[in-house]
């Protein structure tokens, strides 16, 4: 089925890449593409539906209609000089945008810099934000085609256009002269220009799901005289108890009896035959049927579509395509959609309810929001949400998540106020640059609560729309990413509920110090030693035995809370023993269950629940772990205490808590204190075109046509001088080829030196025998030379150089890497086998700020080698900091530099020496994330 909104020209260089689909102000989506000559026919139709006023404003003239000879103008273009945009709603022309290249003089040029630009947008869509869409679109390809300032001439009375280019942020200059107001903005993209941006973009996704939640007409396309299937499920969930009186809902069969009713709803032959307007439609019918049901979507006016119909990209290629098939024909049609293999959505709004999912019931109203990919995991959610008594504010199941993501429901809930904690399932990621700015961005006002399935490279699930670049995401680069935008990461969906629970209805905790009270001196050494393995300091348990009453809970508690050294407390609590034995487990192990006889103390409850109470008012968090007491968690929902029936699961939970905490914390200070330091010594134009000179070699155009791609690994000599550029200085090393190039090279270096091979086979490998240290004489040398020589197969094979010894220190790495979904990452951790054995290392994202690397060298478990372990001497970490702010800065700077690694990094008690470097460079990777905005089209 052919796309009406993609353009078929016929010339041959049409720009194709040019074409974007988008999201407006609103939350309905369009297509902007090149105008082309078969676009006659539109253009005309579309002029003739502008206000007078509108072309007045155009043209500074009353301009009734379009020549014959403004048509060919309007629609013939060169796509460099002259270059037209329009944007597509349904087949047909709601706003174009034309630009045509002029020289200093304003004259026609094919030469000049500069352009002239003018907009005209459909009156019935003006206030869509669509012409801001257009005006970035328009200027990423003017920057394309070498134009770097527009410039517009506008009546004062047309101040929505004034509005438009003043609010888009970038540098501009104003004039007025002969009555018309003359602007003139570079292109080149700002801080304040990206901010506007990036806001719009929020705006509009949040609109687009808060228009699929808040329907106020639903139909099911798909609906059976069967029971048990799937469209007729769907409908009666959605004329559930709940479901609000005044939003009709639709039934659609295309083979139903005229006057056929199902569920007291009657049934339509098609979505054209009702006669009111419909804004969400669920559609559940045959994969070979759901493009005429798309397409009688769009004819009505639908906004948005749950696609519950499998059979996509989840069975293969074919279905891929059949899937990008589906997306396009509904965002032409300016809909958005849910799926397709999707289980639904859900809304506990009260005053719009909505159940259009394969959920039977709604779930109760609470502060979760809830996204997954996977329908069988939906049902797990939200199965586990009913069983706790947790509430839900919306959810969503979006099956092969082709169109809306879980980034648009992040921007979403930053905006709902009945959303507390976001809860993700997520197995692959679309756009991990964007999620890792909307989650920073969330989680400083949010708790984001994550299990990250397909951990592992290669299980990535079927059917998951992904671009190649984020198909062999690492499991470190998605800790690195969780941990910069302050996403809390679990293993488990039990995991997942229980610190979702615990910061939703606990404050968060001020420190790490935790006190444990309770009436089990042994499951308060357990939570004590749990404490202990999370990192937390927790204070020695208090033991209230086997015999307290709720009244010694009380005053412990108050104790507790009090105490200014204490930041949580872990109540910890079994039955009481020897007082009844059906008192344990409800009489299970003894006897028969006694109805009269619960599973707890009352007392001990109500001591909970008022303790509850003052550790809000002290702004800290109580939770209970507990041995068999299965009435007291349900006593103590009402006050909002968590309870867990293991101690290392409420000590995750507040783990998890306490590290978000920091997080939020470290965070709102580094606004204030973080910054990237200005350093000396930074040549990037110097850097730049040894980079450039490296790119354009013969080896390396040769290297693009390969697979993977032209990664090109620098010369030893190349990735010195490079590095130095940036004040990273690496040790420089002479060749020993034989015995009197070893000598030579000493004798020119300095005594003591180091003999090393470092043949790819061998480097780093001290372990076989390949190194030499602290030669202070030539006969040492030459000693030396001649047993590698002898034990690696000869000095040639091996390659080996002579350095100078470096001071004894720490040996370390770092690492920067280019990974194309999410960009440059900076690693570091200890050289030899606690990162390479052990995997302790610590990543961040570039540019790191000073707070970033020192938090950085921190955080690997072998950190306190080089803070004076066991008595030794500290060593530099202001030098090592500064190294890692180099290294970011130089990939920030230069990012057609793929990866830079330094191994080892000797740092001393005074100063650090790079003995090893090496770096590869790679053509500059396309960034989406700063063009213009595009919705994915995976």
């Amino acid at each position: 089925m052919e796309d009406p909104a993609v353009a078929n020209p016929a010339q041959p260089d049409y720009p194709q890449h040019w074409e974007a689909d988008i999201l407006l102000r609103d939350g309905g989506t369009a297509r902007i593409r090149p105008i082309t000559p078969d676009d006659a026919g539109r253009l005309v139709e579309f002029y003739g539906q502008v206000s007078d006023q509108s072309k007045y404003f155009r043209f500074f003239a009353p301009y009734p209609r379009l020549s014959d000879k403004d048509v060919r103008r309007f629609t013939h273009h060169d796509f460099v000089n002259r270059v037209g945009l329009a944007v597509v709603v349904r087949d047909r022309f709601i706003a174009t945008v034309r630009y045509d290249r002029i020289d200093a003089e304003g004259r026609p040029s094919e030469t000049g810099t500069d352009a002239e630009v003018a907009f005209l947008v459909q009156d019935a869509h003006q206030g869509r934000g669509v012409a801001s869409a257009l005006l970035e679109h328009i200027a990423a390809v003017a920057q394309e085609r070498g134009i770097r300032r527009f410039q517009a001439e506008v009546l004062p009375e047309n101040r929505k256009m004034v509005k438009v280019f003043t609010d888009a942020g970038y540098t501009q200059h104003r004039s007025f002269a002969d009555g018309v107001v003359h602007l003139e903005f570079d292109l080149e993209q700002t801080d304040r220009s990206l901010a506007v941006m990036r806001a719009r973009e929020h705006r509009a996704e949040a609109r687009s799901v808060q228009r699929l939640l808040t329907p106020r007409s639903v139909a099911v396309i798909g609906v059976s005289r069967t029971p048990q299937t799937v469209g007729r499920a769907i409908l009666r969930d959605l004329l559930g108890d709940e479901a609000p009186a005044d939003r009709p809902v639709y039934a659609v069969n295309r083979n139903a009896a005229p006057g056929t009713e199902l569920d007291g709803v009657p049934v339509h032959r098609s979505i054209l035959d009702i006669p009111g307007p419909v804004d969400l439609a669920v559609i559940a019918v045959p994969e070979g049927a759901v493009p005429a049901a798309v397409a009688e979507c769009g004819a009505h006016g639908v906004q948005g579509l749950v696609v519950v119909t499998a059979g996509y990209a989840e069975t293969g290629p074919e279905g891929r395509d059949r899937q990008r098939a589906l997306v396009r024909q509904a965002r032409a049609a300016g809909m958005r959609v849910i799926g397709p293999n999707a289980f639904g959505l859900i809304n506990t709004d009260p005053e719009r309810p909505l159940n259009a999912s394969l959920a039977p019931r709604l779930p109760g109203r609470g502060g979760f929001g809830i996204f997954c990919q996977s329908g069988a995991i939906g049902v797990a959610l939200l199965e586990a949400s009913h069983k706790r008594g947790l509430g839900v504010s919306s959810f969503a199941s979006v099956g092969n998540r082709s169109d809306v993501s879980g980034n648009d429901f992040l921007q979403y809930w930053a905006e709902d106020e009945a959303t507390q904690v976001v809860l993700l399932y997520l197995e692959s990621f679309g756009n991990p640059r964007k999620f890792t700015r909307i989650a920073r961005r969330l989680a400083a006002v949010k708790p984001v609560v994550v299990v990250k399935g397909a951990r592992h490279t290669g299980s990535l699930p079927p059917g998951h729309a992904v671009p190649a670049t984020a198909t062999g995401l690492r499991d470190a680069t998605v800790d690195a990413l969780f941990e910069q935008a302050g996403v809390i990461r679990v293993s488990t969906i039990t995991e997942l509920y229980d610190t979702g629970e615990l910061l939703a209805q606990q404050p968060l905790p001020p420190g790490n110090r935790v006190a444990v009270v309770g009436n089990s001196d042994s499951l308060g050494l357990l939570t004590y030693d749990a404490l202990l393995s999370a990192g937390l300091r927790p204070c020695t348990p208090v033991d209230l035995t086997t015999a307290a009453t709720g009244e010694n809970f009380r005053i412990a508690l108050d104790v507790a809370l009090a105490d200014p050294a204490v930041d949580a407390v872990i109540a910890v609590a079994i039955p009481p023993i020897g007082t009844s034995a059906h008192a344990f487990m409800g009489g299970r192990l003894t006897g028969e269950d006694d109805p009269a006889m619960g599973s707890d103390d009352p007392e001990i409850a109500a001591a909970l629940l008022e303790a509850g109470g003052r550790a809000r008012e002290l702004g800290k968090p109580l939770l209970l772990t507990h041995l068999a007491l299965t009435d007291l968690p349900v006593r103590l929902r009402p006050g909002g205490i968590p309870a867990y029936a293991a101690p290392e699961r409420a000590v995750h939970a507040l783990a998890h808590a306490v590290h978000y905490a920091q997080w939020r914390r470290r965070t709102a200070a580094a606004e204030e204190t973080a910054r990237v330091p200005e350093l000396d010594r930074i040549d990037e134009p110097g850097a730049r075109r040894l980079v450039e000179a490296a790119l354009s070699t013969r080896a390396a155009v040769a290297a693009r046509t390969q697979p993977g791609g032209a990664r090109i690994t620098l010369s030893e000599a190349e990735a010195q001088e490079l590095l130095a550029r940036y004040g990273i200085d690496v040790s420089p090393v002479r060749p020993a080829p034989d015995e009197e190039a070893a000598v030579a090279a000493a004798s020119a270096l300095g005594y003591p030196v180091a003999l090393k091979a470092t043949a790819p086979h061998l480097r780093h490998r001290p372990d076989l025998g390949s190194v030499r240290l602290d030669l202070t004489d030539e006969a040492g040398l030459r000693r030396a030379h001649r047993e590698l020589d002898a034990l690696l197969g000869g000095a040639a094979q091996a390659e080996l150089v002579v350095q100078r010894m470096a001071p004894r220190g720490v040996d370390t790495v770092i690492a920067a890497t280019v990974d194309p979904a999410v960009g440059a990452i900076l690693s570091f951790g200890l050289a030899g086998a606690p990162a390479e054995l052990l995997g302790d290392t610590a990543h961040r994202l570039v540019p790191a700020t000073d707070q970033d690397v020192a938090g950085l060298i921190r955080e690997v478990r072998a950190a306190p080698l080089l803070f004076g372990w066991r008595g030794a001497e500290s060593v530099d970490t202001d030098a090592l900091e500064e190294l890692l702010l180099r290294v970011s800065q130089l990939v920030d700077d230069v990012p057609e530099i793929a990866s830079v690694d330094l191994e080892p990094v000797v740092v001393a008690p005074h100063g650090l020496a790079i003995l090893g470097a090496r770096v590869r460079v790679a053509p500059l990777p396309v960034r989406s994330d700063l063009g213009p905005r595009a919705m994915s089209t995976l």
